[in-house]
C-alpha cells in the first residue's frame, strides 16, 4: 500500500475510515482541530498530527461537516493548497455544496493538485467495515490512482461524473432518503390506525414496489427497534436538504415536492432536534396513529 493519507477530520465518519485505512496498510495520519478527538484516535494507535504540523501525503482526505469547513481546510487554515505537495489528491468525502466544490476543483487544478470529491454512505458502521459506498465526481485517472485506498474503504463505488457530480448525487439521495422517511411513516401510521402492525406493513411494502432502503433498512434498524443510533444527525439532514434546495434553485428549475420535504424537515425545531438521530423525523408521524390525530 504505497499511498501515504492525512484524513482531515476526526468525527465517527472519519475517525473510521482512518482506522480501516490503516488495517488495511496504508501509512495513514489523523488530524482535526480538537485535541480531544487526536487524542481518541491515538489511543487507538493512529498516528495524529496537529493541523499546523502536517506531513506531505499522496492523499488527504476530508471528513467535515460543511463546505465551509472544506474551503478553510484548504484555502486557509492549514491551506492545503499551498502544503500539499504537487500531484497530491485531495479526496473530499464530506456532502458538500456542489457549486463550492466545482470552484474549489478549479483551484485545486491551478495549484498542481487533483480532486475527487467522494461522499459516502453507511454511516459510522460502514466506515469501520469498510462497507461505505461512494459516489465519486471527478477525473477517471484520479480515480484509478487512488482505487486502491477506495477499495479498501468501500464495498460499492460509483464514477457519476466530473468533480462536483458526486456532491450532486449525494444531495440528491440524501432528499429521497428524507422524502422516504416521511411517506414511510405516514404510510406505516396509516397501516397500523387500520389495525396493521407496523411489522406487518412493512414486510408488505418490502414485497412490492413501494419498497426502499429506509423501509428495508431504517424502519427495522432504528426506528421500530427505537435504537436511533445510525450516526447521522438530523441537523445534518437538514443542512443536506438546504444545500438541495439551493442547488435547484441555482439551477432555475421548480422543484415543489422538494420544498415540500425542506419545509417538512424544518417545520419544528424541537420534534427531532438538530441533536437528534435523523431517523427521529418518523417520531412524530407516527406517533399520530397512537394519538388519533389526522395523518
Amino acid at each position: 500500500m504505497s499511498l501515504t493519507i492525512t484524513v482531515i477530520g476526526l468525527g465517527q465518519m472519519g475517525g473510521n475510515m482512518a482506522l480501516t485505512l490503516k488495517a488495511a496498510g496504508f501509512a495513514v495520519t489523523g488530524s482535526d482541530v480538537f485535541e480531544q478527538a487526536r487524542a481518541r484516535l491515538a489511543a487507538d494507535g493512529l498516528a495524529v498530527a496537529a493541523p499546523n504540523a502536517l506531513p506531505a501525503s499522496d492523499v488527504y482526505l476530508l471528513s467535515l461537516p460543511t463546505s465551509a469547513h472544506v474551503r478553510e481546510v484548504l484555502e486557509h487554515s492549514p491551506g492545503i493548497f499551498k502544503l500539499a505537495p504537487k500531484g497530491s489528491v485531495i479526496v473530499d468525502t464530506s456532502t458538500s455544496d456542489p457549486a463550492v466544490s466545482r470552484e474549489l476543483a478549479k483551484k485545486a487544478l491551478a495549484a498542481g493538485l487533483e480532486w475527487l470529491d467522494a461522499p459516502v454512505s453507511g454511516g459510522p458502521k460502514g466506515a469501520a467495515s469498510g462497507k461505505l459506498g461512494m459516489l465519486l465526481g471527478g477525473e477517471t485517472a484520479t480515480i484509478e490512482r487512488v482505487m486502491p485506498m477506495l477499495e479498501a474503504m468501500s464495498a460499492k463505488r460509483t464514477h457519476v461524473g466530473g468533480p462536483g457530480s458526486g456532491h450532486v448525487v449525494k444531495l440528491a439521495n440524501n432528499y429521497l432518503c428524507a422524502a422516504h422517511l416521511l411517506t414511510t411513516a405516514e404510510a406505516v401510521a396509516m397501516a397500523a390506525k387500520a389495525g396493521v402492525e407496523p411489522a406487518a406493513c412493512l414486510a408488505g411494502l418490502n414485497s412490492g414496489s413501494g419498497r426502499s432502503a429506509v423501509s428495508e433498512v431504517n424502519f427495522p434498524e432504528w426506528v421500530l427497534s427505537e435504537r436511533f443510533d445510525s450516526g447521522f444527525t438530523t441537523g445534518l439532514m437538514r443542512k443536506d436538504l438546504r444545500l438541495a434546495r439551493d442547488a435547484a434553485e441555482q439551477l432555475g428549475i421548480p422543484l415543489p415536492l422538494l420544498q415540500t420535504v425542506v419545509d417538512a424537515w424544518h417545520a419544528n425545531a424541537d420534534q427531532p432536534t438538530d441533536s437528534d438521530d435523523f431517523n427521529h423525523i418518523t417520531t412524530p408521524v407516527l406517533a399520530r396513529a397512537t394519538h388519533g390525530d389526522t395523518l
